[in-house]
């Protein structure tokens, strides 16, 4: 099966490594994509930039000329699954919700280690909205911009690792889940120092996506995520527009 990992910014060397972490954890006969929008922030830690990426990340799945059996949006806390969802008839799986439903199942709470502060009430919104937030114990900042987790990954795992720490003791957390997709690869390290189950989102969501693959399920179509209407589209901005747009 062929499985597109789809970056939420334009960094490229951020794609390079959330594919490289898919790539470990799949399996043998899975071919991991890793795209890069075309256009957007380098870098997505607010509102802004997470409505941006989503288009962008639409603009750029849909504009992958080879066929696929599965989509993942490698964005924790980002917008946009719904849209993907709608325009796709494959599996979509976003790393948000593959990796706090994953931490249910290792413990009673989970915690969600992020970047910045603000990105906080972003990552509180979308688990809410998933319907995954009772179980998480805590949202925390390690105070990193995501760019700062590939120019100085030692302190990047220091800064997470203490917050690890801060919510097993005082928010009785029994799970971490790594809560930016520039994490990845980083869980095995902190999972040694924090002593408890770490989740890295782009690792459960490969494994979430290829499952649903191989039980030949994917996204119900019969009213949330119904493919739009066909409709007279103005201005659509994308490299491949949608199959109901009118040309």
């Amino acid at each position: 099966m062929r499985i597109l990992v789809a970056n939420v910014n334009t960094t490229q060397s951020m794609t390079d490594s959330i594919a490289a972490q898919a790539r470990q954890t799949a399996l043998a006969d899975t071919e991991i994509v890793g795209l890069t929008p075309r256009f957007g922030a380098d870098s997505c830690e607010g509102n802004f930039e997470s409505y941006l990426a989503a288009i962008a990340v639409m603009d750029r799945v849909l504009s992958y000329p080879e066929p696929f059996d599965a989509v993942i949006q490698a964005g924790y806390g980002e917008h946009g699954r719904e849209g993907l969802q709608e325009l796709l008839d494959v599996p979509v799986v976003d790393i948000t919700e593959a990796a706090a439903s994953t931490a249910m199942f290792l413990g009673h709470k989970y915690s969600v280690v992020t970047t910045l502060d603000r990105a906080v009430p972003l990552i509180e919104d979308r688990l809410k909205l998933a319907g995954l937030d009772a179980r998480c114990a805590s949202v925390r900042a390690s105070g990193l911009a995501v760019l700062e987790l590939e120019e100085d990954p030692e302190r990047a795992v220091e800064a997470i690792i203490e917050q690890a720490l801060l919510a097993v003791r005082d928010d009785k957390a029994e799970v971490i889940v790594l809560g930016c997709g520039g994490m990845a690869g980083l869980d095995e390290e902190i999972r040694k120092r924090a002593g408890v189950p770490v989740v890295d989102g782009v690792a459960a969501a490969v494994t979430i996506a290829e499952s649903l693959v191989r039980l030949r399920l994917s996204t119900s179509k019969v009213r949330t995520y119904a493919t739009p209407r066909p409709k007279t589209v103005i201005g659509w901005p994308l490299a491949t527009a949608p199959a109901t747009a009118t040309p």
